[in-house]
């Protein structure tokens, strides 16, 4: 079975989690991912199997378009829901016109600090394990690419925006990032993978419904 397939992963369950669960299906063949998504975040996994998991690094630098509600007025130490309310901060005046403002200037070629709760490496250990810890580490800034960010609906203490971008970009901190800039402070309560690549909902297998997928393949 040499194979590439988008499932839609729903929240709560690790992109792993869904690997597992064709592992209960699928004897003997490799199976890899190419894009963690986070456990409260549902959308499109893209899953390889046999030989097709050399192609995993070519999938990852694919674009990935993504939607996004944030809270606005409080942080989380996870910059999502799965960490504890860190601060909070009045919302000051905002309009439309104002948060498209800031998201234009969160488009093109841009530098973002990588959050602590992440699967990056320092000195060989991943910094979500120096986070849990209570440990806050420097960390460099990265180069990302954003080619849409686009505001979807603003309500008094919500923004919902939806962001087209390359490989690396944290959305978590892109919202922490929108917050900051909009004068307050600001969290994801939910983000959706909309698409990479050719990949979408409408094409996408759903966890439920993988071992209807799995008879329908060799």
């Amino acid at each position: 079975m040499d194979h590439v397939q988008g499932f839609w992963k729903p929240t709560g369950l690790t992109s792993f989690d869904v690997i597992r669960k064709l592992k209960t299906y699928i004897k003997n063949v490799k199976i890899g991912h190419s894009g963690t998504l986070d456990p409260f975040a549902e959308g499109v996994l893209i899953i390889c199997f046999g030989k097709a998991t050399s192609q995993v690094e070519r999938l990852m630098n694919l674009n990935k378009t993504y939607i996004g509600t944030i809270q606005l007025g409080e942080t989380t130490d996870t910059l999502d829901t799965e960490g504890k309310i860190t601060d909070s901060q009045p919302i000051p005046a905002i309009s439309d016109e104002l948060i498209n403002s800031v998201l234009s200037e969160f488009t093109g070629d841009i530098s973002q600090i990588p959050p602590m709760y992440s699967a990056l490496k320092k000195n060989g250990v991943p910094l979500y394990k120096l986070a849990r810890k209570g440990k806050i580490v420097p960390r460099e800034p990265r180069k990302i690419s954003i080619y849409k960010n686009r505001l979807i609906s603003y309500s008094r203490d919500k923004i919902t925006f939806e962001v087209e971008c390359g490989r690396g970009t944290y959305i978590r901190t892109l919202a922490s990032d929108i917050s900051i800039k909009l004068g307050t402070v600001g969290y994801l309560i939910k983000l959706v993978r909309t698409k990479i690549g050719i990949f979408d909902e409408t094409n996408s297998i759903r966890v439920e419904n993988i071992p209807q997928w799995i008879s329908t393949i060799d």
